[in-house]
């Protein structure tokens, strides 16, 4: 006699709903408002019935019939399957399961009657069905009076589990608008309540395209909704860091007015703009927090420099914090060449220095005797002590996530004084679109040096096959015999078998052999940083006529000879590298070009990149285009900078709601902090993940 089977233990259901709870937590569902918010990324119509007759001619297109099931057998061929005839006075369709559960064949056994949703294909024996979403119902049962949405899911959680989940919190939620009814007037937007339930419970007859494509009036009140807690919270962040305080940094001395004498060329209008903006922020007693943006070679070293010069004129230090160490390099040679000879200590800090060398420069730091500290990284290691910080200059800062860029300002924290922090200059040379600027970085100040130098040549730039690359090296091998130099760019150091790119140490050998009177050099980042150091500087007197690299090359190297710049499959690269590695070339008076090499067949992203490219080199046209094509997540680089990306709004689309929700916010925080506290705490839950430093 068998033993009788146990029956489920109680604690199985809690333990069942834990597991649940904390995969919804993983979807960011922990309150009842968490999955009010968690909006439909679609819906499916099963407000009605298709005669499956006419579902026979919808191939391609779902459709939900109804019937009773006529057959129901498990086949073996060509492979286990469940196979599941259902019929009305219209004709026969077929379901097939090529995954199932033995229950389903007593579920779907003949004479039952079921509502079935899914693809129609025209198969071997007629219409049918793979994997459709079905239900048994009684005959003449109701059909749903509204869309029935489908929702963003995470592994583990059905859709059926997250309707109930979320129309459960629908009937708990506090539901008081934020806004009040003036203000939902004046901004022409929907009340809150009725929004969010069309949106998880649309009646048949709504604009269906409206939904789609979030033009509804419903979605316009979420996007705002979503707009203005996030415009709220950078504004406070901003409020926030007005709170602390800075050293002013008044002084612009016998060192600020001495390096701008020594310098061999005059600044631009737009440097100038920018330098007096920086200089009124540094003379104010709480941190300056400015993203400085330009172009390739629009002269931000130079800026940032000066801004340096100023706060060691007022009596402090400044450090400078560069991602790679050939970037930080290039700054430390330019700086130190420019301000070394008016008597100021310039330290270099990275990594790769031998242990005697990095105590020494931490020993220059301490002490205050290094007035200007250029490196990586390696600044922001413990063991790493400023005397007196007053500057914090981050270059390329969307490639240090938050806590570096907090960890290297943190240096700077007064014992004394635990709520002074130094000054914050952050640089990109990825001009950020205004909209972007506006919805993103709200807790900054933004400059921008939109002029080039004078004197700067166009750069030319083609696209040209993979198959053609005898005809390009024909190219470089005139290039150089006129003079000029080149860089030669591949995407990876070693052959991956999944890409087959060339690689760099590959090309070095090719062209050393098709250009045997030419000198080619090679640099990479597996190489020792003295080792790719004896390379660039050979490059830069010229010694070298073709160089090979990786796209260690891709900021800060200035070589006014370089002319001719050829990126080998060039549709690996993003548009913002591509950018850079161009801005390479173009820095000196000769007419230079830039050869995009790419490898058929190309896919659609690929295609507009490389033509966005040989349509213009202008840093904001290329980066406005870029965020069309990779979305603000991909273009911010989200998962380093630790931003909340919008869920809702999309910024193309939804720039006038940027502004409309920019001015409220302004305004509330000025005048009504009850609306900001319920607002941000509906969108927000208290979790203020838009705050940067």
């Amino acid at each position: 006699m068998p033993a009788p089977k146990s029956k489920p233990s109680t604690a199985a259901k809690p333990k069942a709903k834990a597991t649940l709870e904390s995969k919804l937590a993983k979807l960011g569902l922990r309150t009842d408002m968490d999955l009010v918010l968690h909006l439909p990324l679609r819906y499916e119509d099963e407000t009605r019935i298709t005669p499956i007759g006419e579902a026979g001619f919808m191939g391609g297109n779902a459709a939900q019939v109804e019937g009773v099931v006529t057959e129901c057998d498990i086949q073996y061929r060509p492979r286990r399957q469940l196979v599941v005839t259902i019929a009305d006075e219209t004709g026969p369709l077929v379901m097939r399961f090529l995954n199932f559960y033995g229950s389903q064949v007593k579920q779907l056994a003949a004479g039952t009657r079921v509502r079935v949703r899914g693809e129609v294909r025209h198969g071997f024996f007629g219409a049918e069905m793979v994997h459709p979403t079905y239900k048994v119902v009684e005959e003449g049962a109701p059909l749903p009076t509204a869309l029935t949405p489908v929702y963003p899911a995470g592994e583990g959680l059905s859709q059926a589990y997250l309707r109930k989940a979320i129309a459960n919190a629908l009937s708990r939620v506090d539901w008081r608008d934020t806004l009040s009814p003036d203000l939902l007037a004046s901004l022409k937007l929907q009340a809150f309540e009725p929004s969010v339930k069309l949106l998880h419970n649309p009646p048949s007859d709504v604009d269906e395209h409206a939904l789609l494509e979030r033009s509804h009036p419903a979605w316009i009140r979420m996007k705002f909704d979503e707009l203005l807690a996030q415009q709220l919270s950078l504004k406070r962040a901003q409020e926030a860091r007005r709170a602390k305080g800075a050293s002013a940094l008044p002084v612009i001395g016998e060192l600020s007015n001495a390096f701008l004498n020594a310098l061999p060329f005059a600044l631009t209008g737009a440097q100038q703009r920018v330098l007096e903006e920086i200089r009124s922020d540094l003379r104010e007693s709480f941190p300056m927090q400015r993203l400085l943006q330009g172009d390739v070679g629009s002269g931000k070293t130079v800026v940032a420099a000066l801004a340096a010069a100023q706060a060691i004129d007022s009596g402090y230090q400044a450090a400078l914090m560069a991602p790679t160490e050939i970037l930080a390099e290039q700054h430390f040679r330019k700086i130190a060449m420019w301000m070394e000879p008016l008597g100021v200590k310039v330290a270099w800090l990275t990594g790769s220095l031998k242990k005697k060398e990095k105590e020494a420069s931490q020993a220059l730091i301490e002490s205050g005797e290094a007035h200007l500290v250029i490196g990586t990284h390696a600044l922001i290691q413990e063991g790493v002590e400023f005397a007196k910080l007053g500057l914090v200059i981050v270059d390329e800062q969307h490639r240090f996530g938050v806590g570096q860029r907090l960890a290297l300002r943190n240096k700077g924290l007064d014992a004394g004084a635990p709520q002074t922090v130094p000054h914050q200059l952050m640089m990109s040379a990825t001009p950020i679109p205004r909209t972007l600027a506006m919805t993103y970085y709200a807790d900054l100040e933004v400059s921008v040096i939109d002029e080039l130098p004078p004197g700067r040549t166009p750069i030319v730039t083609r696209i040209i096959d993979q198959n053609r690359r005898d005809e390009v090296i024909e190219r470089v091998h005139a290039a150089a015999l006129e003079g000029r130099q080149v860089y030669w760019v591949c995407p990876l150091i070693e052959e991956s078998e999944a890409l087959q790119l060339q690689t760099a140490t590959d090309t070095h050998a090719t062209l050393s052999a098709a250009l045997p009177d030419l000198r080619v050099g090679l640099v990479h980042g597996r190489m020792k940083p003295a080792e790719k150091q004896l390379v660039m500087d050979a490059f830069t007197r010229a010694e070298v006529h073709v160089l090979v690299a990786t796209t260690v090359i891709e900021v800060g190297v200035d070589v006014p000879n370089a002319s001719l710049m050829v990126i080998e499959h060039a549709e690996r690269f993003g548009l913002s590298q591509l950018h850079q590695l161009r801005g390479r070339v173009g820095r000196g008076s000769a007419a230079s070009i830039c050869l995009l090499l790419y490898q058929s067949p190309l896919g659609q992203v690929a295609k507009q990149r490389l033509m966005t490219m040989r349509e213009t080199t202008d840093g904001f046209e290329i980066a406005r285009r870029d965020l069309e094509i990779r979305g603000p997540g991909e273009f911010l680089g989200a998962r380093q900078s630790g931003q909340a990306m919008l869920r809702f709004a999309d910024l193309e689309t939804d720039q006038w709601l940027v502004e409309k929700a920019r001015n409220l916010a302004q305004s509330l925080l000025q005048h009504d902090p009850a609306t900001v506290e319920a607002h941000l705490a509906r969108w927000l839950g208290g979790r203020e993940e838009f705050l940067k430093v």
